[in-house]
């Protein structure tokens, strides 16, 4: 079964457009399986101020007390993967909801509970339960959480979680659904990017902001199974009539 796992980010679950559902049906209409991976920062974010509760970041990753995590299953499981459901079905893709720290679809252990509290690294994906869902022609749309040691729940970053999910998948495409087209160079998109380019667009500051961790997460999704990683809008189409559209991390050496 060919499979695409996309990783959707909470600040443009919002803004999908008509056309970024229409790639969709179009590459289900390929034969390709779908599997979403969805994050849910702003959300978590907007529901802590709600809350009065502090939460502060380290090293890119969000510092997990008991309470924060209670809060971000809220907005995640309880809000947005309900959301995204419903939105892909108003589209006609059959979709099912999946709390990915449920009987172990995401198993995880702890990366350094004193300094981050709750927070892990993926170990193990049931790849079988996922593929099965596909098989039955539905999309699975997990949620960044995992099950950890003891009966823990760990909330995982959505980059790495999708990540772990292509990987175990053996993923034919690994696609990262922002709120831009992709890397831009003087105004104008960059099709395709090697590893060494990437790292020199960002020394020379073309690029910067919050496209460095993209990317960086775009290069680290390599694998010997993910071989196809893009970064693609999801304002408008992706793929049209059989082209990529976005930015393309590829090995092999490209000109820019």
């Amino acid at each position: 079964m060919k499979t695409i796992v996309v990783k959707c980010g909470g600040s443009v679950l919002s803004e999908l457009s008509e056309s970024f559902f229409d790639s969709m049906k179009e590459l289900k209409e390929q034969g390709f399986a779908i599997v979403f991976v969805h994050g849910g920062g702003p959300e978590i974010n907007s529901m802590l101020e709600a809350l009065q509760v502090k939460s502060e970041f380290k090293n890119g990753l969000r510092v997990t007390s008991e309470q924060v995590l209670k809060t971000a299953e809220l907005a995640l499981a309880g809000s947005l993967n309900r959301k995204l459901v419903r939105m892909l079905e108003e589209h006609g893709i059959p979709a099912i909801g999946l709390n990915s720290s449920d009987n172990g679809l995401l198993k995880a252990d702890f990366i350094n509970q004193e300094q981050l509290g709750y927070v892990g690294d993926v170990t193990t994906v049931n790849s079988h339960f996922i593929q099965l869902l596909c098989e039955e022609q539905l999309l699975p749309v997990m949620t960044p959480l995992a099950a950890g040691p003891n009966g823990t729940v760990l909330n995982i970053n959505a980059d790495h979680a999708a990540c772990a999910v292509a990987n175990a998948l053996q993923a034919e495409h690994f696609l990262m659904v922002t709120d831009v087209d992709g890397v831009l160079k003087d105004g104008q998109l960059v099709p395709a990017l090697t590893k060494a380019e990437t790292e020199a667009l960002i020394d020379t500051g073309v690029i910067s902001g919050g496209m460095i961790p993209k990317v960086q997460s775009a290069l680290k999704a390599f694998s010997d199974h993910v071989q196809s990683v893009h970064i693609v809008s999801g304002k408008k189409a992706f793929y049209e009539q059989g082209e990529w559209l976005g930015t393309k991390f590829v090995k092999e050496k490209v000109t820019i």
